[in-house]
């Protein structure tokens, strides 16, 4: 999808599930066309979790410039609305540097506050916050079930689960249609091809030091603070205190990675205005519409 264009650079907007090949399309487009890539993830904000998270490689930073990385502390709370005004903000910038700005991720929620304009609520309902934090995680899941609320990325989250319900509340205004100058495209990738993209991934970790990472962070924020129960960390842990075996731990990871990506993808086809391509197609597409750029 094509919004009509200004004089200034449009946004590109890449989004897809998690291995998708999404980043490194998005760094081959930014660095021919002089870009620089905004981040969607709400993975990637957090510091010193980087190889757990699959963040952008120091090789591929060194390209073209990247954002919306290390922006907190794990565990420090860090909203949609606060990726939208950072964005927002590196939006500005990028275009007055002349560059064209991408925002390239899988958080469909940080992609569409930006996308649609939406206008978040004012300060958490202490009331419903105190409600919330007294409910099991499966109650809270319950609770979304009931109320068509949509689970984060991370649904054993308990603090994730309860931003999402907390957001539900406040997202009540946005645009129908997305904002000008901006070009939307998705990765549409085949399962099966998915699927090995994930397992491929889920070694390269390994390889990459994982495990080290995990321990380091363990001792850092505690294992059983809210910032080591997600993604990879907890399953590691459980790796480490003998409870699964190295083979079980790899193939776990892959389910949850799977698990994701299926999550992010019913998030993103909500949004009949991504434009859908394999990843060639993808790179065709937006080349051609940056070569043509006036």
């Amino acid at each position: 999808m094509v919004v009509k264009s200004t004089n200034q650079p449009p946004l590109v907007v890449i989004v897809g599930p998690t291995a998708s090949g999404k980043t490194l399309l998005a760094v081959e487009l930014a660095e021919k066309f002089g870009g620089e890539i905004i981040c969607a993830d709400s993975r990637t904000v957090y510091k010193s979790m980087d190889i757990g998270t699959a963040k952008p490689t120091a090789a591929e930073r060194a390209r073209v410039p990247h954002w919306g990385l290390d922006l907190v502390e794990p565990g420090q709370r860090f909203t949609s609305a606060d990726f939208k005004k950072y964005a927002e903000a590196k939006i500005a910038e990028i275009r007055m540097r002349g560059h064209v700005p991408f925002l390239v991720g899988g958080t469909g929620l940080y992609v569409d506050a930006v996308l649609f304009d939406y206008r978040f609520g004012g300060d958490v309902d202490s009331q419903l916050r105190d409600k919330l934090e007294f409910m099991t995680l499966g109650e809270l899941h319950k609770y979304c079930s009931e109320h068509n609320i949509s689970l984060p990325n991370n649904p054993q989250n308990k603090r994730y689960v309860i931003r999402a319900i907390e957001q539900k509340s406040v997202n009540t205004k946005r645009r129908e249609t997305p904002i000008s100058n901006s070009i939307i495209v998705g990765i549409a990738t085949p399962k099966e091809v998915l699927r090995e993209r994930i397992a491929l991934r889920t070694e390269q970790l390994f390889d990459d030091g994982v495990v080290e990472e995990a321990i380091t962070l363990g001792k850092k924020y505690d294992w059983n603070s809210e910032a080591m129960t997600g993604n990879i960390y907890r399953i590691v842990h459980s790796y480490l205190e003998g409870e699964i075996a190295q083979a079980e731990m790899k193939d776990k990871f892959t389910t949850l990675d799977w698990q994701l990506a299926k999550r992010q993808l019913t998030w993103l086809r909500r949004n009949s205005f991504i434009e859908w391509h394999d990843l060639p197609g993808a790179k065709a597409y937006l080349t051609d519409k940056l070569a043509n750029l006036s």
